[in-house]
């Protein structure tokens, strides 16, 4: 049993995998936190409150997913310390394997993809500027050399995909 934990900056590919893993492997769990937080009323209004409570969510249906002895696979862009700690935490609990893994195709793809996938009602707020994706690439692709995690470049995602599935090996 795994929880694996994709990070990434928007347009990388995390919520893309995370589904192509799921339906892989019934009856895995793709845990989108994103999808979550944009379930819950005048989210927008109070983005802050609403992530907090999406993670608490995510982190109770992954417990019992994972007590049923189910792999969860949660993609989430994290930049900061927090959310993977308690999803290590919680693997340990539940006698699962923690991956911990890092989508990185690089600066321009990740725009290209972004740019292509078009509006999402799951956005925190609006269209992100090249700037803002930037920034969040160079956030994410430094807190990832902090980190113990397998990093995934560039690639097709047929490629990335079979990196994903060595990197739990």
């Amino acid at each position: 049993m795994k929880l694996i934990f994709l990070n990434g900056p928007p347009g990388s590919g995390k919520s893309t995998l995370a589904r192509r893993y799921a339906d892989d492997h019934p009856p895995a769990l793709a845990l989108d936190v994103d999808r979550i937080r944009a379930m819950l009323g005048g989210w927008r209004a109070a983005p802050g409150e609403a992530g907090s409570l999406a993670r608490e969510i995510a982190l109770a249906a992954a417990r019992t997913h994972l007590a049923a002895g189910h792999d969860v696979v949660v993609p989430q862009l994290v930049a900061r310390p927090g959310l993977p700690e308690r999803l290590a935490a919680l693997a340990r609990e539940c006698g699962a394997s923690f991956h911990e893994v890092v989508l990185l195709p690089g600066p321009e793809e990740t725009f290209r993809r972004f740019a292509a996938r078009g509006e999402s009602e799951i956005e925190t707020a609006g269209p992100l500027t090249e700037t803002q994706l930037r920034q969040a690439y160079e956030r994410v692709a430094a807190y990832a050399a902090e980190r113990s995690a397998s990093v995934i470049p560039a690639g097709s995602p047929e490629e990335t995909y079979r990196a994903l599935l060595t990197s739990l090996t």
